[in-house]
């Protein structure tokens, strides 16, 4: 029996596949950074029903990722603040390059492929003001650096390809940070924004909280299909404050927030950890690991309830509902609310699950 081993070495030995589709890396839905048992941390490839096609080892703790939309190739990117990012040949296990910010900078965890593939944007911040900056690669020419522009924000953490494949939108937290120690430094004066850039960097639209939510950090991001964005945030106000931690966008039109009844707020502890929506788009949710919740909203932005599940975070959309992964090894799939055993591996699972 041909097994995948020998179809890729033959492939190798004939020279015909320099680049492999998602098929030879076993056809993974999802990747996801973990902690293994024995202290090393690895990029696992995961198919629909949560099984493993793929592990690879990484130098570092790992925070998100980005598939390459035709190539088994991942770029995984190191914990905020990092400076690495490694493109990994997802079929064979391979390093194909190791990328790094320019002196004085440093990656923020996310990253984005546009352009076919052709383009990856990253998200950076200059280390000396927590400036925002998105740095642009040519994949083609072996992810050359070949520019970068304003994120027009603060400490960018997240950014995604809008659909019409011509927007990037961004998710500048606002906070301003000490590159030694992440110390934050701007708590009193900070001013979150979501801005929406051209490939180029021009600014075509960009929201900030009303000023009672301006220390609420948005950080992370979740696009339907119709461009509605969905966005998560952290509060970094006063102690026991139980706001919103979620939202809707549209471009041209006013942030729409999310609430939660009081109890299930206060239950979040200020936190969101991911947001997704859920397979069919028809509504969204958010994470607390700290709270050890998932938070489900109507895509108008009406409570639907919540799930509890201990060290909760990673989120992405499932036929039916949404896979999460907890920091315990667990992952489960969520359909209308109700939570079903996936599997359990001998690893913790980082923040985030990113979609293939």
């Amino acid at each position: 029996m041909t097994t995948r081993r020998s179809f890729l070495a033959a492939l190798l030995a004939a020279g015909t596949a320099p680049h492999l589709g998602w098929a030879a890396a076993g056809s993974p839905a999802y990747i996801a950074a973990a902690k293994g048992a024995d202290g090393g941390f690895a990029l696992y490839g995961l198919d629909a029903g949560g099984a493993a096609t793929f592990r690879v080892p990484l130098p570092a703790r790992g925070h998100a990722g980005a598939g390459h939309p035709r190539r088994a190739e991942a770029v995984a990117f190191a914990r905020r603040p990092g400076t690495y990012a490694l493109v990994i040949d997802c079929a064979r296990g391979d390093i194909l390059h190791r990328l790094a910010p320019p002196g004085g900078r440093q990656f923020n965890g996310h990253g984005v492929f546009a352009n076919g593939g052709d383009t990856l944007f990253t998200c950076e911040q200059m280390s000396g003001d927590s400036r925002g900056v998105i740095g642009v690669w040519d994949t083609r020419a072996g992810y050359a650096r070949i520019g970068e522009m304003a994120s027009s924000g603060i400490g960018p953490h997240d950014l995604r390809l809008m659909p019409d494949g011509e927007t990037l939108v961004v998710a500048n937290g606002g906070i301003a940070t000490d590159p030694t120690d992440r110390t934050k430094l701007n708590i009193p004066t900070m001013r979150p924004n979501l801005t929406y850039l051209d490939l180029s960097g021009t600014v075509l639209d960009q929201v900030e909280m009303a000023p009672d939510f301006r220390q609420n950090s948005i950080r992370h991001l979740a696009v339907r299909a119709d461009g509605l964005v969905g966005f998560a945030m952290q509060w970094e106000g006063a102690q026991g404050a139980a706001p919103p931690l979620a939202g809707l966008h549209r471009r041209g039109a006013a942030p729409v927030l999310a609430e939660a009844p009081l109890a299930d707020e206060l239950a979040m502890q200020g936190y969101a950890g991911s947001i997704a929506f859920d397979g069919e788009g028809r509504e969204f949710a958010i994470t607390s690991p700290r709270g050890g919740r998932m938070h489900r909203f109507s895509d108008r932005g009406d409570f639907l309830g919540a799930v509890s599940r201990s060290d909760i975070c990673g989120l992405a959309p499932r036929p039916g509902g949404y896979l999460a992964s907890d920091g315990l090894g667990g992952l489960i799939s969520v359909g209308s609310g109700t939570p079903a055993a996936l599997g359990r591996f001998d690893c913790a699972w980082d923040n985030h699950i990113v979609s293939l």
